[in-house]
């Protein structure tokens, strides 16, 4: 015969597996769930921090008196066991839940009750320690799952300011690499004025570093916590000194400074630093996704495409065409940055449909954040090592593209004027040649100045292109 223990809610009793450390709420609960077919603790992130939130409760609630204090250190322990993650299967519940997540947090106020409750009697049970009476003293479920989510975030946005920090790194080096690679410039996929392949990639080093203090500057929001207002901000069944208490508590645990939202009416109303971190989450992936367009655009080939540079090749791109090779990589970057926007829609829509006073789509807020974060910390990593690391610069391609590029008939519209660049512009392409030789045929420029002035490397350098000019309309008025 199965041991089992009876437990008693608000509508009813149940037999519950001994060897279970979740109670009747959480039972009740897994009957219904399922729907999407994996768990909340998949992104353990919240489960980690709630077992922060739920030890500094009970410390600070045996700090002003409210809780014995072998009840207090107890939970303490317990919420420890839980932190190492062993208990993780104890967590079933699915991502897809109703009512603000109630059913999250009673699962680990009934986990960590019967892990203190075993720590003080030796078995589980709810006689020494309950769910509700001692592991959620003073809170409510609708101060402890936004808060838990607002820590939650501090990890994942480390991880991700870290990544980026390094494709920062890889794209300087790659800047560094290729400063000397002249090209064709494009806008609107039309040949445009040359610059080189290093100049770009500063550009992608650039993007990444501004990204790194947009993330940095958004991150004290996840120490501002509405811990302390209890169901609605009132802070109703806190005992006096509690909140004090557990945010000098919380600080201490995570060494840095936690503290509570200014108003706390306005964290119950509104989530929306959750919508600030996902848009800059989008941001980051829609930025990734440009970058990953553009090299997939500069490696396409390699005969009929524009081959400036090659991506490493990482596996066949073909069950039927051999030699075919796919950018894998920022293909699957691209892919990324589709869920990622249709997560931050969801998050968007689930802030707009927040009403009175609280914002109960919290489900939605936590499955479509962490997985964004997720998968936006992991494609940094591949993208970096897989791809940006590896790229090679076809140097005698896009060498042989800039000298052809009727772009530099703007050499001619700069030093004398328009209608002349225009006449060179329609030279070359009637007569299929080169803006250089263009300009000689037209006797616009002796070959002397077209040796000077018909130089992509020269104009993908401002200062000198500058000097140049200057230079040659000289020449020509003392002509």
């Amino acid at each position: 015969m199965t041991d089992v223990r009876i437990e008693k809610d608000c509508l009813g009793e149940m037999s519950i597996p001994n060897d279970l450390y979740y109670g009747i709420q959480t039972h009740r609960m897994v009957k219904v769930s399922g729907a999407a077919g994996y768990p909340v603790i998949l992104y353990p992130d919240m489960h980690r921090a709630l077992a922060q939130i739920k030890k500094a409760c009970a410390r600070a609630n045996a700090k002003i008196g409210a809780m014995d204090a072998d009840i207090a250190e107890a939970i303490a322990q317990a919420c420890d066991k839980v932190l190492t993650g062993q208990y993780d299967d104890q967590f079933p519940l699915d991502m897809w839940q109703g009512g603000g997540y109630t059913c999250v947090n009673m699962n680990i106020n009934e986990v960590l009750g019967n892990l203190a409750n075993e720590i003080l009697t030796g078995h589980k049970g709810q006689d020494k320690v309950h769910p509700n009476t001692h592991v959620n003293m003073g809170q409510s479920t609708n101060d402890t799952i936004p808060s838990a989510t607002h820590l939650a975030i501090a990890p994942r946005l480390d991880r991700i300011i870290k990544e980026l920090k390094a494709l920062e790194n890889s794209f300087a080096q790659k800047a560094e690499e290729f400063k000397d690679v002249v090209k064709v410039g494009r806008t609107c996929w039309q040949d445009a004025l040359p610059l080189t392949l290093g100049q770009e990639f500063s550009g992608y080093a650039s993007l990444m570093k501004r990204l790194v203090q947009k993330l940095e500057a958004v991150r004290p929001g996840c120490f501002e916590l509405i811990m302390g207002g209890s169901a609605v901000g009132t802070g109703l069944g806190s005992a006096p000194g509690y909140m004090e208490a557990l945010y000098e508590f919380l600080t201490e645990q995570y060494g840095e400074a936690v503290h509570p939202m200014d108003n706390l009416f306005d964290g119950f109303q509104n989530s929306d630093f959750v919508v600030t971190v996902s848009g800059l989450i989008k941001e980051v992936a829609t930025s990734l996704s440009k970058i990953s367009k553009d090299l997939r655009l500069m490696s396409s080939g390699p005969r009929a495409g524009f081959m400036e540079i090659q991506l490493p090749a990482l596996s066949p791109g073909s069950s039927i065409m051999p030699g075919k090779i796919n950018p894998t990589v920022p293909e699957m970057v691209i892919q990324i940055a589709h869920q990622v926007v249709g997560n931050d829609v969801a998050i968007s829509m689930a802030y707009d449909e927040g009403e009175l006073d609280l914002n109960v789509w919290d489900a939605t807020f936590y499955k479509c954040l962490f997985e964004n974060l997720q998968l936006v910390a992991e494609e940094l990593v591949i993208l970096r090592r897989d791809c940006v690391d590896g790229i090679t610069a076809n140097r005698e391609r896009c060498q042989f593209e800039a000298n052809q590029s009727i772009a530099l008939s703007t050499v001619v519209a700069a030093t004398l004027n328009y209608p002349e660049g225009v006449r060179v512009a329609h030279y070359c392409e009637t007569h299929g040649v080169s803006v250089y030789d263009a300009v000689i045929a037209l006797n616009i420029m002796t070959k002397e100045e077209a040796d000077l002035m018909i130089d992509p490397a020269l104009m993908a350098n401002p200062a000198e292109m500058a000097e140049a000019i200057a230079k040659f309309k000289e020449i020509k008025k003392q002509k």
